[in-house]
C-alpha cells in the first residue's frame, strides 16, 4: 500500500501495525477468559497504517500512478 506522510513528505509503502499491547493481552488472556478475548479482538480490528519513517499515523493512501508522478517531478 502506497502512502504520502503530510508529516515529513514520505512517499512509498507504509508499515502496518497493530494497536495495544502484547503483553496486556497475554495478562489478560492468562487472568481472565472474557477481556482477554474482547482486547484481542479489539487489537485486531484496529491494524492502522503509518509511515516507517516518523511513525505518524494520519498518511494520505496514494495509488501508484500519483507516486511514479511525484517522481517525474523531483
Amino acid at each position: 500500500m502506497e502512502i504520502e506522510c503530510p508529516n515529513c513528505s514520505y512517499q512509498g509503502s507504509g508499515k502496518r501495525i497493530t494497536k495495544g499491547s502484547f503483553a496486556v493481552e497475554l495478562v489478560l488472556w492468562l487472568l481472565f477468559l472474557l477481556p482477554g478475548l474482547v482486547y484481542s479482538v479489539w487489537r485486531l480490528s484496529n491494524k492502522v497504517v503509518i509511515c516507517p519513517q516518523c511513525r505518524w499515523e494520519h498518511v494520505k493512501r496514494i495509488n501508484k500512478q500519483q507516486v511514479k508522478k511525484y517522481k517525474k517531478l523531483y
